[in-house]
């Protein structure tokens, strides 16, 4: 059927972009694609009824108007204005609309003003789609001028405005949706900051002309707000866009580059605001949250409520990286904590930014779960060796450790160890962090005093020092002066054994050593069973000519693997000495920490070692674990090699393996071990001890 237009245009409302401060995850730019029951609808009403009187055309389209807005509205037969109360607006971070609106095309008049803004605020509303919105209008010719009507300067902008059209072409037949719809794909295409649709009545039928405002050319950029942030950064991000009509689009995904940096170095910062200056200056606001406090907050083990540590919180912020005044980023806030956990005082350790009011800062609370302080461990057994006497068979040892002293993280370890052929008394005193000193240089003091009682004595006297070299890495380095000999239960000096074998290296009753020793140990996230590795090296120093010279070479690794309920754990460890030694330094294998089913040593001593472990352990009821074990150990025929071949005097097999099973039980001592083991020999034998495995 044939379409009249009787002088009757439509215009719209367009909606420019304002500066704005987007919050995530609404995306910088977001499109906001709003479908409103608009005027364009009555044109089609009207071009049905220009042929009849203007009053029943008023009457119908008040009508309309009130069921569309629910409201009171009073139309006027010469200006066709509407009044009524504004809705609000809805505050999107980029709102594009076309809200069309009916007007005579012969003159401006009162009321064109208040009818844009009513339509422009209805068109936010969401609504369901009319009959009448699905009515069509022909269309003979589309156009793309400038926002006065006349042809663009730039071709180009014109070509990218015509090339976002879908549903608007020449000779078709269009739906007020589809009008609305096209021009929200010029204002996506980025290059416009508003798009008006004016239909227009000429001679060869209705021209619909798309009256666009291009964005301003690119000259300048100003950023604020970016401390961290690289200047060269920001710069190669624009700068393929100077002298060029900003995009929109593009603009977006430059800022969403530059959060990308934040996030990758997990840096608390972002792009909170944009302004298209004049003059093509584009203005950046940049964000960065800077660490206003520290704080420590101690849980309790059981309830995880807040509760009074033991712990002085000077000792736990001296170790973190992250300070006052830094952008607070999350990667060094995550090392912070692993550098916490290996302090091994702390069972759990996490921290929670929280905004520090409306600074634009962040306040960092730490929260941290001691674990136990101090506590025992021993083991031990009952051996036929060579030592007679009342405990002549008593072999294993005891220990006593406080690694929390004063609060301080300082660590003191006491401890007794008996075997076959010696006994050694020890203690330590460790401070891991001198104070005073900003490289995390740590000290530590021992003496191991000589006892005439015992097999074998020993003098001992050192210090060493310790510090984090990375993450979950520690490096210690000693010097460590030794004086050790052989007595025999009179308390005289021997030296030789039972079986004529040397018991020093000198030929002397007493071995004299100066030791430089390095350490570098690796944890995982600090529990037992989690990946562990120690590398040890000693280098006996020959500063006077009857001292020991010799390099002993020491290395343990384990990884524990959870498999459903139960955990297996595997260890490894090996080591080597060359040079001159004392016999009883060489690597005994065999006992409750090596391969079990053996006596201690009675696998084998050796310049040489390897010893190999499997355990699986599982839940049985309560705190009572069950565990199955494998061990096999070596001197890698290493045992003939060590001054008077002690092992071989002994008829030590230098290799052998145990196997068998066991339970443990939690206790404050640390986890009670009774473990019943067989060796390839067909022996049999019980293993007790308290803690963990070395």
């Amino acid at each position: 059927m044939p379409f009249r237009n009787d002088d009757v245009r439509f215009i719209s409302s367009p909606l420019k972009i304002p500066p704005f401060r987007p919050q995530p995850p609404v995306p910088f730019f977001a499109q906001t694609l709003t479908k409103s029951k608009n005027s364009l609808s009555h044109l089609i009403y009207s071009l049905n009824e220009s042929t009849r009187s203007t009053e029943p055309f008023t009457r119908k389209l008040q009508s309309f108007a009130e069921h569309l807005y629910g409201k009171s509205v009073r139309i006027c037969s010469t200006c066709l204005s509407m009044t009524g109360a504004a809705d609000t607006l809805v505050n999107f971070p980029l709102l594009c609309s076309a809200s069309l609106s009916l007007n005579q095309s012969s003159a401006e008049f009162p009321g064109q003003s208040e009818l844009s803004t009513q339509l422009q605020q209805k068109a936010q509303q969401p609504h369901s789609v009319s009959r009448s919105d699905e009515e069509r209008v022909l269309i003979s010719e589309v156009l793309v001028r400038n926002k006065d009507g006349e042809e663009l300067e730039r071709k180009d902008l014109e070509t990218e405005a015509l090339t976002a059209l879908k549903a608007c072409r020449a000779n078709s037949a269009l739906t007020v949706r589809e009008v609305q719809e096209d021009v929200h794909r010029i204002i996506d295409s980025g290059y416009f900051c508003s798009c008006m649709p004016v239909a227009v009545d000429t001679r060869d039928g209705i021209r619909l002309v798309f009256q666009v405002e291009p964005n301003q050319e690119f000259h300048g950029l100003v950023c604020e707000g970016a401390n961290v942030l690289p200047t060269k950064f920001v710069e190669d991000a624009f700068r393929d866009g100077y002298g060029k009509v900003v995009n929109i689009r593009r603009l977006d995904e430059v800022i969403t580059s530059i959060n990308g940096w934040y996030m990758e170095r997990g840096l608390f910062g972002m792009v909170s605001g944009v302004e298209i200056l004049s003059g093509g200056i584009i203005r950046l606001q940049v964000a960065e949250a800077e660490v206003n406090n520290i704080s420590i907050r101690f849980l309790d083990r059981k309830t995880g409520e807040p509760t009074k540590g033991k712990t002085r919180p000077e000792t736990i912020l001296r170790q973190l990286t992250t300070k006052k005044g830094q952008v607070y980023s999350m990667l060094q806030g995550k090392r912070d904590v692993e550098t916490v956990l290996t302090m091994g005082i702390m069972e759990d350790v996490s921290i929670i930014p929280q905004p520090a009011g409306d600074t634009g800062k962040v306040d960092l609370i730490m929260n941290v779960v001691e674990r136990p302080s101090g506590g025992f461990s021993a083991g031990g057994g009952i051996s036929s060796g060579i030592t007679s006497g009342p405990l002549s068979g008593l072999i294993g040892s005891f220990a006593y450790s406080h690694r929390n002293v004063f609060g301080r993280n300082q660590k003191l370890n006491i401890s007794l160890e008996r075997g076959q052929i010696d006994s050694i008394f020890r203690i330590n005193y460790t401070d891991p962090w001198i104070e005073g000193d900003d490289k995390r240089t740590s000290r530590t003091i021992m003496v191991q005093p000589d006892n005439s009682s015992l097999t074998i004595g020993r003098v001992t006297a050192g210090m060493e020092f310790s510090r984090p070299i990375r993450p979950k890495w520690s490096g210690t380095v000693g010097l460590i002066f030794q004086h050790s000999g052989a007595h025999d239960e009179k308390g005289n000096p021997i030296i030789k054994d039972f079986y004529s074998s040397p018991l020093t290296a000198s030929g002397k009753t007493n071995d004299e050593m100066l030791i430089a020793k390095f350490e570098s140990v690796y944890t995982g996230s600090g529990d037992q069973g989690s990946s562990m590795f120690v590398f040890n090296m000693e280098q006996g120093l020959p500063v006077l000519p009857e001292w020991l010279f010799f390099n002993r070479v020491n290395a343990r690794a384990r990884k524990g693997v959870e498999i459903g309920p139960a955990r297996l754990l595997l260890s490894l460890s090996g080591g080597h000495v060359v040079g001159n030694f004392s016999p009883h330094e060489a690597f005994a294998i065999g006992g409750t920490n090596s391969v079990r089913g053996y006596e201690e040593g009675a696998v084998g001593s050796g310049r040489s070692y390897v010893v190999g472990s499997g355990e699986i352990s599982f839940p049985m009821l309560g705190p009572v674990e069950g565990v199955i074990f494998s061990d096999y150990g070596t001197d890698l025929g290493s045992g003939p090699s060590v001054p008077g071949d002690p092992a071989g005097a002994r008829l030590k097999p230098g290799s052998g393996y145990g196997y068998g099973f066991g339970i443990r039980v939690d206790s404050p001592l640390g986890p009670l071990r009774l473990e019943y083991a067989f060796n390839d020999k067909q022996a049999k034998r019980f293993h007790f001890g308290v803690g963990y495995r070395n």
